[in-house]
């Protein structure tokens, strides 16, 4: 393979323009403090770091398989390419891998599990840069398809898990979701898969420069355009409990009725009648303190009501919404959609769109129209 693109200049040049991004990147995520992708976004420092980590190895790896195009001893292209893969089974997946979990920000995924997974590839790669023989490379490849397989299982599950954790705790999930990054990452991942079993001729290598600097490109956006949704210490601490919430209030199942009533006022006179769900990126923990409460009572009123706390402040923008179309439809004043979603607390009329569809089945204009029609009866 290494002799078929060794005269090849231009995939040189373009070799070495990769392992350029990968070291730029990295020292961008480590040493800039500013986002230069999305100036309003504060990423998450831990995964910043991280990717910074990836992206450093990644170059390295990069610079230490260089020397190949220029050897002439079949031999030192062996040695050369079987610590290469070696190199790469330690570092380069294990933090791609790595990046994965930490972009779920719910909770703290332990990621020694990581290293045990990958500690059986890693003994094989060293078996045969010892041996300096491929032997292991059958058995390497069906083991590295099989973890494949196993990671975007856990991953849907974790997910399914982070989106509830999501609509428990904000109510407005752009720049936090993360299932779309994952759905890429699984292709580009399951790709690599299929060409690694299959790695001859020029086709393969070009194509593995394509995905790399296609990853690249993708994990930096994807770093600096998700929110930091770490809850600052004076949030997330519990606040003093009205005196009105004792032991017998808690049922064995959630809130007691009484509880539950109690609630629903407090969350009528802090929250509805002062137009609190208005305020964007409002968070469960902000709410809970605006009603003198903490976050894990209220998210238990939540859940006895059978909703969430993204489909409540939802409920409550899309009213606001109907409110401010009837009154303009009825002085025929001229305004967008945009600008009424924009007014009922959605900084961004995609995601407004993408909850009225779900929501009514309907697009807005169509249900637009149909407000519109009831009202014209």
């Amino acid at each position: 393979m290494y002799d078929q693109i060794r005269e090849d200049k231009l995939y040189i040049m373009l070799y070495a323009v990769a392992t350029a991004m990968s070291m730029l990147a990295s020292c961008y995520l480590l040493f800039r403090r500013g986002n230069a992708f999305a100036t309003d976004i504060t990423p998450p420092v831990r995964l910043r770091r991280w990717a910074a980590a990836f992206f450093a190895f990644s170059a390295l790896s990069h610079m230490w398989y260089m020397p190949i195009f220029f050897l002439s001893s079949s031999e030192d292209v062996k040695r050369c390419d079987l610590i290469g893969g070696l190199l790469d089974s330690m570092t380069f997946f294990p933090l791609s891998v790595a990046l994965m979990f930490v972009m779920l920000q719910d909770r703290r995924r332990p990621l020694w599990p990581i290293a045990v997974i990958f500690a059986p590839f890693i003994l094989g790669n060293a078996y045969n840069v010892v041996t300096c023989n491929y032997s292991f490379l059958p058995m390497a490849r069906v083991y590295f398809l099989l973890f494949c397989i196993g990671l975007i299982i856990y991953m849907v599950r974790a997910l399914r898990q982070y989106g509830r954790w999501l609509r428990d705790n904000y109510a407005d999930l752009e720049h936090k979701e993360v299932w779309q990054s994952f759905v890429v990452l699984a292709i580009m991942l399951l790709v690599f898969v299929a060409y690694a079993l299959t790695s001859e001729g020029p086709v393969y290598v070009y194509a593995m420069l394509v995905i790399s600097v296609v990853f690249l490109c993708y994990i930096l956006w994807r770093v600096e355009t998700l929110s930091d949704l770490s809850i600052p210490l004076s949030q997330g601490q519990c606040v003093e409990e009205p005196a009105t919430i004792m032991a017998e209030d808690v049922e064995g199942n959630g809130l007691s009725q009484a509880m539950r009533e109690h609630f629903g006022a407090l969350l009528q006179q802090h929250c509805i009648d002062t137009q609190l769900y208005l305020q964007h990126d409002l968070n469960l923990s902000q709410l809970a303190k605006a009603i003198g409460t903490n976050r894990f009572y209220l998210s238990q009123y939540f859940s006895s009501q059978g909703t969430t706390y993204n489909a409540y402040i939802n409920d409550l923008r899309i009213s606001h919404f109907e409110s401010l179309y009837r009154e303009t439809d009825a002085s025929q004043r001229s305004i967008t959609a945009q600008q009424l979603a924009k007014e009922s607390g959605y900084r961004s009329y995609s995601t407004f769109c993408s909850i009225i569809r779900r929501k009514t089945g309907m697009s807005v204009t169509a249900w637009m129209k149909s407000l519109h029609e009831e009202q014209a009866e």
